[in-house]
C-alpha cells in the first residue's frame, strides 16, 4: 500500500493532537513534549522535541525521528508516545548516521525494529476515551454525552453520561480504560440499557444507576 501525502498528513495531525496533552502533562518522569515537526516529506516521518518543562534553548532540547511507516500500516499515536517513552529513557547506542542536528537540537533518528516500546498506561486509554466522548471527531456528538468522570482503581473509570431520552436521569458505566476501546464507544448507548449489567442500588449520589461493563 502507498500512503499519498494527506494520509501522512492526517496521521501527522492525530499524532500532534495526542501529544498535545504532554505539554502540560509530563510523557516520561520530568519530560514534557517541547515540539512536534513534520519530518521532510521524503521520509515520511514524525519528529517530537522532549525537555524540561518551561525549556527553550535548542541545546537542552533533544529531538526524535519516528518514521511513520510499518509494514502496511502506520504508526498510531500511542505507537508513537510508546516509542518515545523507551528511546528517552535508559542508555541508547545510535549509529553516527543515525544522530544529526536540527534547529539547534540533537537530533536520534530511531529504528523501531530494534526498540521494544514502552507498555500504553491506562491513563493513556482513559484520555483517549474521554477525548472522544468530550469532542467526537464528527459534527454530532455521541449519543452518550460524558458529564462526568472518576477513577475508581487501576482498571477502572466511571463514565457519568447523560443519554437523550433512553435512560432518564445521569447513568455510571464502569468500563476498563484498556479494552477495545473502539466497540465500546460504538456500543455504549445500547449497552446502558442493559438490564443484567445495570443496578439502581448504588451508594454514588451522582447517578440513577451504574452499567458494568469492565467484563465487556
Amino acid at each position: 500500500m502507498t500512503y499519498e501525502h494527506d494520509e501522512i498528513a492526517e496521521q501527522q495531525a492525530d499524532i500532534t493532537d495526542l501529544l498535545l496533552h504532554h505539554v502540560f502533562a509530563p510523557l516520561i518522569e520530568d519530560q514534557h513534549v517541547r515540539g512536534v515537526l513534520p519530518a521532510p516529506p521524503t521520509t515520511d516521518a514524525v519528529r517530537v522535541v522532549l525537555g524540561d518543562k518551561d525549556e527553550y534553548a535548542p541545546d537542552q532540547l533533544t529531538a526524535y525521528e519516528i518514521p511513520l511507516r510499518t509494514g502496511d500500516e502506520l504508526r498510531t499515536p500511542h505507537d508513537v508516545a510508546a516509542l518515545l517513552r523507551t528511546v528517552h529513557t535508559g542508555t541508547h547506542i545510535y549509529p553516527r548516521d543515525k544522530v544529526s542536528t536540527v534547529m539547534g537540537m540533537t537530533l536520534f533518528t530511531v529504528d523501531p525494529t530494534t526498540v521494544t516500546p514502552a507498555p500504553v498506561t491506562n491513563d493513556d486509554w482513559t484520555l483517549t476515551l474521554l477525548r472522544y466522548l468530550a469532542s467526537p471527531s464528527t459534527e454530532k456528538r455521541p449519543q452518550a454525552r460524558p458529564c462526568g468522570f472518576l477513577f475508581l482503581g487501576p482498571d477502572r473509570l466511571r463514565l457519568y453520561v447523560d443519554t437523550d431520552e433512553s435512560v432518564p436521569g445521569i447513568t455510571a458505566a464502569d468500563v476498563h480504560p484498556g479494552g477495545a476501546l473502539t466497540a465500546l464507544l460504538a456500543a455504549l448507548p445500547s449497552l446502558l440499557d442493559e438490564q443484567r449489567l445495570t443496578t439502581t442500588d448504588t451508594d454514588d449520589p451522582h447517578c440513577s444507576l451504574v452499567v458494568d461493563l469492565t467484563d465487556w
